[in-house]
């Protein structure tokens, strides 16, 4: 494969196999990855746009894996579909179902309760699944679109802006990452903060 990817910070690397079940034979370098994967997302944006969504069709294991396969589908044969490889984060690779069960679980209960506000409860589902570490690659766009759906289609709210007001996305990548980790010690202002800001 003429594949050679250099990953920035906070990336995920894909294992070899993984890497062989690119769609695309003409992609060679980590730009022309990122352009055929954002094609794909824009699509599975496409697809969401104007749709109708409740809760228990999002909080479903097939929906995720569907928007995943959405997001993904047309550069990755395995796409959609869990992971079976271990990773520097994440879950052991078999324990990804029941992982995804308690965490739609207590979205569910969050969300009959009222436990917290609407963001919250939209950045507290991202932060875990991307914890859970669902799939081989776009965890993380992925957990970021799953959100932006439970604020739009449960909440109507505006979807996530996500660091789009910093100028650099390097600024932008460190700055998510870092309040990443202050979740992972339970601290969610500045991830609520990036989201909105």
């Amino acid at each position: 494969m003429g594949l050679t990817l250099k990953y920035s910070y906070g990336e995920t690397p894909l294992e070899e196999e993984e890497l062989e079940g690119l769609k695309i034979a003409s992609v060679s370098t980590k730009r022309e990855l990122d352009e055929w994967e954002q094609k794909n997302i824009e699509e599975a944006i496409a697809w969401l746009y104007g749709r109708r969504l409740k809760a228990a069709r999002i909080l479903s294991p097939d929906f995720i894996c569907d928007l995943h396969k959405r997001m993904f589908g047309g550069v990755w044969k395995w796409a959609g579909r869990f992971r079976t490889t271990k990773k520097n984060l994440g879950v052991p690779a078999y324990e990804i179902p029941l992982a995804l069960k308690i965490l739609l679980d207590d979205t569910r209960y969050w969300l009959e309760n009222g436990t917290y506000p609407p963001d919250e409860i939209a950045i507290r589902f991202k932060h875990r699944i991307v914890s859970i570490h669902c799939f081989p690659n776009g965890n993380g766009r992925h957990s970021r679109l799953t959100a932006d759906i439970l604020a739009e289609k449960l909440f109507g709210l505006p979807v996530f802006t996500w660091g789009a007001s910093l100028p650099a996305a390097d600024e932008a990548r460190k700055r998510y990452i870092d309040a990443v980790r202050q979740a992972d010690r339970g601290q969610w202002e500045s991830l609520l903060g990036f989201a909105r800001l």
